[in-house]
């Protein structure tokens, strides 16, 4: 099988056709919202076809499973710009800033003051979202909504980051809509345009309330095993 005719192509070239769908109907300028390919779990001969395609936008959730991964695959494909969406530790900061061209998932005054301290030692600068709990769930990550601004001032005004946007994942038993309306009406409430929301279950609706950036893995790179 060419990559040209892989499936993960054709499932690509559907979730673009969608996203672009989603922003006509809210009225919305399809080339606003950034399509970030979620490529956990997945090896470099699945990523492959999608990168011959002519993507450059992934994610991943892991420090470590990017490291095993990408560095080879950027050298063959130029451009490729790398996004960490999942829970990141201190400790990993370095390897992070390393890796990685933006982080989705600042959510604690100690997160943002070690990707501060890397990024000034590696001259490096990176899209900062602040992710945050809006379902209020005890074992998921995130800054709890009403300590948004005062993480969002510490960022800026202590340490001189530039914060993108925000970033939520809704509990999976409630409407996902409610949780992209809640944090979309923060962002304009702390003066952020950057909206990461949206999987592939929901992220026509994300689109619909305003989504920047949506993080799609199952709908491109099949079911992971």
């Amino acid at each position: 099988m060419t990559e040209k005719h892989h499936p993960s192509t054709a499932r690509l070239a559907n979730v673009k056709a969608r996203m672009a769908a989603a922003a006509r109907a809210a009225r919305r300028d399809a080339a606003s919202v950034q399509l970030v390919a979620i490529t956990k779990t997945f090896g470099a001969e699945a990523i492959a076809p999608v990168l011959e395609a002519g993507h450059r936008i992934f994610g991943e959730n892991r420090v470590q499973e990017a490291r095993g991964k990408w560095p080879a695959l950027r050298t063959l494909y130029p451009g490729v710009e790398l996004h960490l969406v999942g829970a990141l530790q201190s400790n990993k900061a370095k390897e992070a800033v390393e890796l990685f061209d933006a982080i989705h998932s600042v959510d604690r005054a100690k997160i943002a003051e070690a990707i501060a301290g890397e990024m000034a030692r590696q001259g490096k600068r990176l899209d900062l979202f602040m992710q945050v709990n809006t379902g209020a769930e005890p074992q998921k990550a995130g800054v709890a909504p009403t300590e948004a601004a005062s993480l969002l001032r510490h960022c800026r005004e202590d340490l001189g980051l530039a914060i993108a946007g925000l970033m939520c994942i809704p509990p999976v038993e409630e409407e996902a809509g409610v949780h992209f309306a809640f944090l979309a009406k923060l962002a304009r409430d702390l003066g952020l345009e950057g909206l990461s929301m949206g999987m592939s279950a929901d992220f026509e609706t994300a689109i619909a309330f305003g989504a920047t950036h949506v993080r799609v893995g199952s709908e491109i790179f099949g079911a992971r095993g």
